[in-house]
């Protein structure tokens, strides 16, 4: 991946916990609350996963850059949900989460050299597993994640 594409893909991290706020932006909790006609998350359960999983991506980047070669574990979601309370905490907390893990990393993000682009581990959910992966993947989890805040709130 160039230098070009990268600096594209981390500028479309960092706009990621705007991308969710306007996503939320007047919901009431009612409409925080509304169960999706397709049985899927609500729009706070999906702020409390993309808070979870920010976090976690957040370590996941820092063990590829400090560890040689680290193993990556992947987590169960759905029992995050259930077990960490996604149905009825408040979102603000989440929300702070989200933009400061999103601003500390990209903060280290715009330090990468070129050989600490291409640290690799592994990943038991994906057949490869590096730093530019992790990339690709995570500059995609706000905006995917919005969209489907959106779609439970009936914005769509």
């Amino acid at each position: 991946m160039d230098q070009e594409r990268r600096r594209a893909l981390v500028a479309r991290y960092r706009e990621g916990p705007s991308v969710v706020e306007a996503a939320l932006a007047g919901a009431t909790n009612a409409e925080l609350d509304a169960r999706p006609a397709d049985g899927g998350w609500t729009a706070r359960e999906t702020v409390h996963h993309i808070a979870d999983s920010e976090l976690t991506s957040a370590i996941r980047l820092r063990r590829l850059i400090a560890e040689d070669e680290p193993a990556i574990l992947g987590y169960d979601g759905n029992l995050f949900a259930r077990r960490l309370y996604y149905g009825d905490r408040p979102v603000e907390p989440s929300l702070a989460a989200i933009g400061a893990a999103r601003a500390a990393t990209a903060d280290i993000l715009d330090r990468l050299g070129e050989a600490e682009w291409g640290r690799k581990g592994t990943h038991d959910e994906h057949p490869s597993y590096g730093v530019l992966e992790w990339l690709e993947i995570y500059a995609e989890h706000c905006h995917e994640h919005a969209d489907q805040i959106k779609a439970a709130l009936g914005r769509q």
